[in-house]
């Protein structure tokens, strides 16, 4: 990517951040990436000089997070706020997961974080961060 910085880049797109090793995320990405039409979003990983020098200059203390970060021109989306912000944008029957809101965000979270930390045990580890294909290529940022 010719932008070098995530602040740059979130200006054009959503940025999703994701744990490159989980093949939880890796399926959560490729979920996305089938059902981006209008191709908003671009991919990274968290352990990425690129999302350690965003979150290196926020206010916000993001050392906790490790499974998915979601940033927008006017806001960062964590946890289950992140996971559904992303249902919102891919428009469409999946706009309906906006429902899941009336639940209140400590108790979505919780659930979040249960799945969170159990997702290595359940789903796995890659070997290493996935490569994006030919195609896919200028979705990615690192």
């Amino acid at each position: 990517m010719a932008t070098t910085t995530i602040n740059e880049l979130k200006e054009h797109s959503n940025i999703l951040l994701y744990d490159g090793v989980c093949r939880l995320c890796d399926r959560s990405v490729q979920f996305v990436l089938r059902h981006d039409s209008k191709k908003q979003f671009l991919f990274g990983s968290l352990s990425s000089e690129l999302a350690s020098d965003f979150f290196g200059k926020q206010s916000t203390d993001f050392s906790q997070v490790d499974s998915v970060v979601l940033i927008t021109k006017d806001a960062i989306y964590t946890k289950s706020s992140a996971a559904l912000k992303v249902l919102q944008l891919l428009g469409g029957a999946w706009r309906m997961s906006g429902i899941l809101y009336i639940i209140p965000k400590y108790i979505r979270d919780k659930v979040y974080a249960y799945i969170a930390k159990h997702r290595y045990k359940w789903f796995g580890i890659l070997e290493s961060c996935r490569v994006p294909t030919p195609q896919e290529a200028n979705r990615f940022i690192d």
